[in-house]
């Protein structure tokens, strides 16, 4: 069997089908194409809002909050990294849990990463926000009006259709659309520096962390920036159409976050210094702007700034949103390769290499989020759970594959066997400090998953989901996927309770600092209990393909 077969979950009679749509992805991404995904889809909305939520949230101590986000990257690229050059495929954030720890859990993180679609919607609701400074009947303060779902998703309807064509003249325009995206932030924080700094913001109103430490823990989620500081996969999730993945994707992968953080961080420094002492009369929680930097350049009279960032605010969100499209389509795709949603949208289009009927389906998801959230924070505060989630899952499946007898990924980046474990820690801390009041709606959502996973095994299902090429594996009893997978399932309703005993916004049951300790001991045993179940998968004795 070729690597190219493994790496496409190629085992079994039905494999071919699946290679054969793989194969008509082009790999037609080098570095620079790589780099510019990653980073145009790091730098969208959240640089246009998230400096004020995480102020408002810890003051100026998001500063801490906005490395604590960079560390995590870090760590979970590192993994990522090792999984996309030794595995590369279409789709692979979907498919590595799914080949390491069996059905049910590659049904769990596949459904959170089918909600994460909605990361896209936060993109277009940015857009409308700021929008509203020309139509301001698109946005009410809160949510979008009629008109606003109307317009919002007729952009939705134009994103698509930019994807619809090869992946190479995305690639072009992505990065076209890229550059502006640096220019923009660096005239911004230059421009405010120049013409509003007030010494002293670091200490004054309240002290450099006027709600506490525990205010920046969460501030990650709830600030918004977790979700600001994600996105530097996405070169990962076109891995399947790169150019010799192991030499271009780590260094895509680091460049793209290196460069997004010391970008935030210059943007909240930017907010900090410059917002007019009057609106600090109730501390950094009193600050508020529907379009936070554009209002800000206005008060200042900076009108040449704020035209800038209201053109900007279409073109840096437009550009993530136009990356996401793309992204979720790959997600999609590798959904319909495990068996998670009908084989129907894995099609790829055979002249242009793209999986249209994902792209399709993804339009429909991402207009069914802005109708019940249409705020920015709404939208992404749970988004931000839902990636994060798929980062400890596949920080479990880097040790798994490690742990495999010749396992293909040893050894590619130093230091894993640590790596991976404190990443599965930092990842849970963050799920933990995003809040009672984000995880009593994630969490649930992501258990939904079961109810899939129940009806894929349903009397009358296809029996056998390797004869359509899943690469997980003759299906095999329940009550085994059920023990290979317990430790998500254990995982999710533990850190719901948790969430609800402790003291981010819960009941305070469970009081600081013993919360976060019990999370990260938690973390640690199912950690372990994951790695282990996981390789038993692998190396279990594969039965029969039976009804």
């Amino acid at each position: 069997m070729t690597e190219r077969q493994v790496s496409a979950g190629g085992e079994g009679a039905g494999a071919p089908d699946v290679q054969v749509q793989e194969r008509r992805l082009r790999r037609d991404l080098g570095f620079w194409g790589l780099t510019g995904i990653g980073f145009s889809n790091i730098v969208g909305s959240g640089w246009l809002f998230a400096a004020m939520y995480a102020a408002q949230t810890a003051g100026p101590a998001a500063l801490l909050s906005w490395v604590g986000a960079g560390v995590l990257c870090a760590l979970v690229a590192l993994v990522m990294i090792e999984l996309g050059a030794t595995r590369p495929e279409g789709g692979g954030t979907v498919r590595w849990p799914l080949f390491a720890s069996g059905r049910l859990v590659g049904t769990l993180i596949g459904w959170s990463t089918l909600l994460s679609v909605g990361g896209t919607a936060a993109e277009i609701s940015a857009i409308m926000q700021y929008a509203a400074h020309y139509l301001p009947g698109i946005y009410n303060g809160h949510t979008l009006t009629l008109s606003g779902l109307a317009l919002a998703t007729g952009l939705s309807v134009l994103l698509t259709v930019l994807n619809w064509f090869a992946v190479r003249m995305f690639a072009k325009l992505n990065n076209l659309v890229s550059i502006f995206k640096i220019v923009v932030p660096v005239v911004t924080v230059i421009a405010l520096i120049a013409s509003g700094w007030h010494s002293g913001r670091l200490t004054d109103h309240g002290g450099f962390a006027p709600y506490g430490y525990v205010a920046c823990l969460t501030a990650l989620a709830g600030g918004g920036i977790v979700y600001s500081v994600n996105g530097f996969q996405a070169p990962l999730d076109f891995s399947g159409e790169t150019r010799n993945p192991r030499r271009t994707i780590p260094g895509a992968v680091l460049s793209g976050i290196g460069l997004a953080v010391l970008m935030y961080l210059a943007l909240q420094l930017a907010f900090l210094f410059t917002v007019p002492e009057n609106l600090l009369v109730h501390g950094w929680q009193g600050v508020s702007f529907d379009s936070p930097f554009g209002q800000l350049a206005l008060i200042l009279n900076l009108h040449w700034l704020s035209s800038l960032l209201y053109a900007d605010a279409v073109v840096s969100p437009g550009g993530s949103a136009y990356v996401g499209v793309a992204i979720d389509a790959r997600h999609t795709y590798a959904l319909a390769k495990n068996g998670t949603i009908p084989r129907y949208f894995m099609k790829v289009n055979q002249r242009f290499g793209i999986p249209r009927r994902a792209l399709a389906i993804n339009l429909v998801v991402i207009v069914v989020f802005l109708l019940p959230f249409g705020g920015w924070q709404d939208i992404v505060s749970v988004m931000g759970d839902m990636y994060l989630l798929i980062y400890a899952a596949s920080a479990v499946a880097v040790a798994v594959f490690r742990a495999e007898p010749g396992g293909r990924t040893a050894g590619w980046v130093p230091g894993l066997s640590w790596i991976a474990p404190v990443s599965f820690v930092v990842s849970s801390e963050f799920v933990y400090w995003s809040g009672w009041q984000d995880l009593r709606l994630a969490l649930p959502l992501v258990l939904g998953g079961l109810l899939i996973f129940l009806a894929m095994r349903r009397p009358g299902a296809r029996a056998d989901l390797d004869a359509e090429g899943d690469g997980a594996g003759p299906r095999r009893p329940l009550g085994a996927e059920l023990r290979t997978g317990a430790w998500l399932v254990v995982y999710l309703v533990a850190l719901t309770l948790l969430s609800w005993l402790g003291t981010f916004e819960g009941s305070g049951r469970l009081p600081a600092p013993y919360d976060s300790l019990t999370v990260a001991a938690l973390a640690l045993a199912v950690f372990f209990w994951a790695v282990r179940s996981g390789v038993r998968h692998l190396q279990a004795p594969r039965p029969a393909a039976t009804a």
